[in-house]
This record gives C-alpha cells, structure tokens and sequence, in this order.
C-alpha cells in the first residue's frame, strides 16, 4: 500500500497562512504519507522571497516530495522576467526542476508544468510534455499505480461547468486514459472536488480519478471554501483507491478528515504508444 497527501496553492506571500501552514506540517509528521504532493501555485507573486519561503517550508516536510510550478509561480508584473526567463525565480530560489518525476516499487508519479508566460491565469499541455509522459507511461510496469500533477485542472469544479479547464486538456486526458493512469492531483481552482474522466470526456474507457485541493495554506478559498483550506489523503493498494479530504479547523486547530471516497483500480488499457503519440483529435 502507498499513502499520497496532496496540497496545493499554498501561496507563500502576503495570502500564505502560517499557522495553517504549521498545521499542514504536523498532519505530514503524523501520517507519515509515503509521498507528499503539491501541485503549484508556490507563491503569490513569484518573489524570489517568497520562492525561499517556500523552500524552507517544503525542506521541514519528513518525508519525499513532488512539486510543480502554477501560474502564479511566473512574474506578473517583472516584464522582462515574465517574457524572458518565467522560471528563472523557480529555478533559482526553489528548484531547478519543473516537471519531477517519483518512482518506486508500487507507484509512478509525473509532474507536469502547465503554467507558462503568456497567461495570468489559464494553463496548458504541451504536446512535448505529453510525448514525454506517453513514453514513460508506456514503459512502466502495468502493476504500477500511475499519477500525474498538473496545476492546472482538467475538469471544473461542479458548480462551474462552463469554467474554461486548460488548454489541450482533453487530449491530456486521452493519453492519461490510454495509458493506465489511476489519478491526477490538480488545484488552481481554490476548491477540492472530485471526478473521474468520464464525466467529462466519455470514450468508453475505464475512468481516470481527477483529485482536485483547495488552497490547503492561504486565505484565497473560493466559492464554498471562501473561509476554508483543504488537502487530500490517498491510500492506494492493488485493488482501490481511496481519497479522503481534509479540511482545517480552526476551533481544533488541525485538518480533519471530512469524508472517504473508495474506487476501483483501473485496468490496463490496451493501447500502444503510437495510441499514445498520435496527433489530438478536434478539441483536442
């Protein structure tokens, strides 16, 4: 069995909550998941202050980790960087690496950056990133549990269904199908949600398991989670999966888990990698 906690959007900045945040901290030691994920959005406005900040913060955390950048880990406002070198605070102050990858005896997980600098707020695939993914997802030993981690999100949240998802999502989500992944982790949205892949983009395959977080340590909740942070626990064996939200209560001063979602292990797809690299269909 493997135990993921998934957080994101942690905003390290004037919105970042410590206190919150020492919670997060304290809920890892406890748990002592196998992996924590956190998928973007590092800081508020891609200070390299706020990049330290964050580092700091991720090297307390016990046990291994997977991060990948979010739109607001490019500069806004620093022109010449936001054109030029829109990582170059992240590759400096934080990681030089923008697209982890985590293997070990049970799992695979990909990190995939769909920020960029020509947007403030949408994300995208990229068909490199995709090729790249295809291959390793190919590669891999059918018995793996396969995750990926993008920021952006590939379905939108339930109260929002003509929210724009990140472009070329849906020849994401294809390859994700077609090649045996179980689970994307994804935030942007400051709400946790769950879904599967065909809800949203039906094709008769057995489903991907979209896991969304809230903002797990800052004050930028929207919607119902306007006051709210949240993260995820998945534990994962051979048969299921198993995603249990956690919200932070404040009276407690701790996250609880709020409620528990059992799934099925998805079966191996029967498609090659040429299924897999082939160019994106309409819409795609």
């Amino acid at each position: 069995m493997r135990v993921l906690l998934h957080c994101s959007d942690v905003h390290f900045g004037p919105p970042h909550l410590p206190r919150v945040a020492a919670g997060l901290l304290a809920l890892i030691e406890e748990q002592r998941p196998d992996l924590v994920v956190i998928s973007g959005d590092l800081t508020q406005r891609a200070k390299p202050e706020q990049f330290q900040q964050a580092r700091r913060f991720v090297d307390r955390i016990p046990v291994p980790s997977l991060v990948v950048p979010g739109n607001h880990d490019v500069p806004m406002y620093r022109v010449w960087e936001r054109v030029y070198r829109p990582f170059g605070a992240y590759r400096s102050h934080f990681s030089p690496e923008l697209e982890p990858v985590y293997r070990d005896r049970e799992m695979l997980v990909i990190g995939i950056n769909t920020a960029f600098q020509w947007t403030i707020k949408g994300g995208r695939f990229t068909a490199r990133r995709l090729r790249e993914v295809a291959a390793m997802l190919a590669a891999a030993p059918p018995e793996l549990c396969k995750v990926v981690v993008p920021h952006h999100d590939l379905i939108p949240p339930p109260t929002l269904h003509r929210q724009r998802v990140a472009a070329h999502a849906h020849r994401a989500m294809a390859v994700f199908a077609a090649g045996g992944v179980d689970l994307v982790l994804s935030g942007h949205q400051h709400q946790a949600y769950l879904g599967t892949s065909e809800e949203f983009y039906p094709q008769g395959r057995p489903p991907v398991i979209v896991v969304h977080s809230g903002t797990t340590t800052s004050s930028r909740g929207r919607g119902g989670e306007r006051h709210l942070n949240t993260c995820n626990r998945i534990e994962i064996d051979a048969r299921s999966l198993v995603v249990s939200p956690y919200a932070w209560q404040a009276g407690l001063n701790r996250f609880a888990e709020t409620s528990r979602h059992r799934y099925p292990r998805r079966q191996v797809s029967p498609y090659t990698i040429e299924d897999l690299a082939a160019p994106p269909g309409p819409g795609g």
